[in-house]
């Protein structure tokens, strides 16, 4: 479906960039979304062929549009209305770990062994 006009914050959300529309407004209010090297308003008219540089937390991309969407559609969908010129390198950014022990246990491993909850009841007997 092809609009004239189309305003960038919800072009980001259409494509599925940024999960809601208010995350792509702070993301372009904030200076992340920017366009020949400058920053953008939200209400900036998006047209096919504009190539605009977007860091989110999770990753950078740098896109061009080659359709306008009104509405937010599937992945798939999505994808056939821009080109992602994004090197490899940037398309990963590092982020701490995950796997760092918070004292709670997998899910799904089973009921804790009787060495486990002796060591769980001491740890927090110990903070009384």
């Amino acid at each position: 479906m092809q609009q004239e006009k189309l305003r960038l914050d919800k072009y980001l959300w259409a494509i599925r960039v940024f999960k809601t529309r208010t995350l792509a407004t702070a993301a372009i209010e904030d200076g992340n979304v920017k366009y020949n090297g400058s920053n953008l308003k939200p209400s900036k008219a998006v047209a096919i062929g504009d190539k605009y540089e977007i860091k989110t937390p999770f990753r950078k991309w740098l896109i061009e549009v080659t359709g306008l969407l009104q509405n937010r559609v599937g992945y798939d969908e999505a994808i056939r209305n821009y080109i992602d010129h994004t090197p490899e390198e940037d398309k990963v950014i590092e982020r701490m770990s995950e796997s760092f022990y918070t004292g709670k246990r997998l899910s799904k491993t089973g009921k804790p062994t009787k060495k486990q909850r002796r060591d769980r009841t001491d740890f927090f007997e110990e903070d009384l």
